[in-house]
């Protein structure tokens, strides 16, 4: 996670937004996954669940981040869609949006 934000710098926000400057960041984790801020979290999750929560508390938990990582994927992606339109698409093609692995 910590290597995602230095790789976005200025352009991190709590908030889904598009600065005037802004660029579609590929390096870093970004290699890897085009959220890995939201990759760092599950991980957190699972490791969590395993370590100090009952099952179904573990699966609770990850139901409520897969749908509110859901709707906030698809809130970014539209704004750097929109923003970088087909260099956005190519990246969105070759790079998995959460977990590593091509489905």
């Amino acid at each position: 996670m910590w290597s995602a934000l230095r790789a976005l710098g200025k352009q991190w926000s709590l908030q889904a937004r598009v600065l005037e400057d802004h660029k579609l960041v590929r390096e870093g984790p970004y290699r890897f996954v085009r959220h890995p801020i939201y990759s760092g979290i599950l991980g957190m999750i699972v490791a969590g669940g395993l370590a100090w929560t009952h099952w179904i508390g573990s699966t609770i938990a990850l139901v409520l981040f897969g749908v509110g990582t859901a709707i906030r994927v698809q809130s970014e992606e539209k704004l750097l869609r929109e923003q970088f339109g087909a260099e956005f698409e190519d990246y969105k093609r070759n790079v998995p949006a959460v977990l590593p692995i091509k489905l």
